[in-house]
């Protein structure tokens, strides 16, 4: 198999307001997601200064079914959390959006920066603008990992948009998630701390799982993830140093299509801006039978940073996707550019 699927730029959506002292620096990396009445949104991180993040929603201008712009509707999620401020930063990062049909709402991941630096957590809403907070995610212990997830940052949470065959076959809601085993950049001198059976450090992506049972029960369950497993570490030169999740995997013909990022270049310190990185989109093909297993991987971006916006910013040479959206039978990839706008290409199927 070959990952038959392309991205082509379409162009810029939305750039920082000059005058708005909330995006000061930076709109980027959006989640996306439909209201009741079916107009398509963008839900941007929001970036004031001091590097304060807050999740806005704009709605996407259409032009002849291509979108090309955004209008603001505001701010739905931002700070406001003890565990979403830390006294050197404080932010709600990086949503990522999944509507999930059976559970009947929008299933939010984003990156809490509290005062242990960013943990994942989830809030859920029918409509996009009014969101309930599940809290922050508590990973079950799995005794033959010999560690605890929960001591670790971690990002890139995205879930299934429906129920996956468990690692037991039982149906599950899964996600996947991007830990960082490096301790030492919240406690100096411990050092990188790898799970059992993980020989490789440089972080990856993981899947995890909620029984469907539980989390029909009581969504709250969703922020009880268990049975860990690892999916993918890095693997070609353009993703050397890490890889992590994009947009919410999407069900096609091969299984799952899941965009992802890549990372190369040298990072200074993981928590911080980076200037010496270079980010780059990719693909793989996860197994519908068992979504933990990676059927294909693209040996090259599909999307680079090539265009000034994405070569220039508050963070250089950045493609970093996070969104996916059907319109009129296109579907579309909003990525962050050079932490600084957002853009738009289109994901094609060429075969």
């Amino acid at each position: 198999m070959t990952i038959p699927y392309t991205l082509t730029r379409v162009g810029v959506v939305m750039t920082p307001l000059p005058d708005d002292p909330l995006e000061a620096e930076g709109v980027l990396n959006p989640a996306s997601g439909r209201t009741p009445d079916g107009t398509l949104h963008l839900l941007p991180r929001l970036v004031a200064a001091g590097n304060v993040s807050r999740v806005g929603l704009a709605e996407v201008i259409l032009e002849n079914g291509v979108p090309t712009g955004v209008r603001r509707r505001g701010v739905v999620l931002a700070p406001d959390a003890g565990w979403e401020r830390g006294r050197a930063n404080a932010g709600v990062e990086d949503p990522r959006v999944t509507w999930i049909p059976s559970l009947g709402h929008h299933v939010m991941s984003y990156v809490a920066f509290g005062p242990l630096g960013p943990k994942p957590a989830l809030a859920v809403s029918e409509d996009l603008r009014e969101w309930r907070r599940l809290g922050p995610l508590q990973f079950g212990y799995q005794p033959d990992l010999d560690t605890d997830l929960n001591l670790f940052p971690n990002k890139d949470v995205v879930h299934f948009p429906e129920p996956v065959p468990g690692p037991d076959g039982e149906p599950c809601y899964a996600m996947l998630h991007r830990p960082m085993w490096d301790l030492g950049w919240l406690r100096p001198g411990e050092g990188v701390q790898l799970p059992a059976g993980v020989t490789d450090e440089r972080p990856g992506i993981w899947i995890s799982y909620v029984p469907v049972a539980e989390a029909e029960r009581d969504l709250s369950a969703l922020t009880r993830p268990g049975a860990h497993r690892l999916v993918a570490l890095a693997q070609e030169p353009w993703e050397e140093l890490k890889i992590g999740a994009g947009p919410a995997p999407i069900r096609v013909e091969e299984g799952w299509l899941l965009i992802h990022h890549g990372v190369s270049g040298e990072i200074d310190d993981a928590f911080a801006q980076q200037s010496k990185v270079h980010y780059a989109a990719g693909a793989m093909i996860l197994d519908a039978a068992d979504p933990a297993r990676v059927l294909d991987r693209s040996p090259e971006p599909l999307l680079a940073p090539e265009t000034d916006d994405e070569r220039s910013g508050i963070v250089p040479n950045v493609v970093f996707p996070t969104a996916i959206e059907e319109v009129d039978g296109v579907r579309y990839v909003f990525y962050g550019m050079a932490d600084s706008k957002i853009g738009v290409a289109r994901l094609d199927r060429t075969g």
